[in-house]
């Protein structure tokens, strides 16, 4: 299930604005802590701004409720070992 996953790499900040066909939009969000740790996480890992870091995100989670509504609620991912993990949402 890495196509869900590399689409999601595939779309940057400047992408998703033009794929939309609407204008950037800004807003302002309060992040609890644990959020923002994993955001500096985040960015960090893939030295990504916070920006860029959103909007994949977004993107992701809105991949991920599409697959909760057409699928089974869960997800397969293969391990870089080969090995299956099934990780169900809720």
């Amino acid at each position: 299930m890495t196509d869900g996953l590399d689409a999601v790499k595939r779309v940057s900040a400047e992408g998703a604005a033009e794929e939309s066909g609407r204008s950037l939009v800004k807003v302002t969000v309060n992040l609890v802590p644990g959020s923002a740790r994993a955001l500096e996480l985040a960015c960090g890992r893939t030295r990504d701004s916070k920006t860029d870091t959103i909007n994949r995100a977004l993107v992701a989670y809105n991949l991920v409720l599409d697959l909760i509504d057409h699928g089974d609620g869960s997800l397969t991912l293969r391990n870089p070992d080969g090995s299956l993990e099934r990780v169900h949402l809720i």
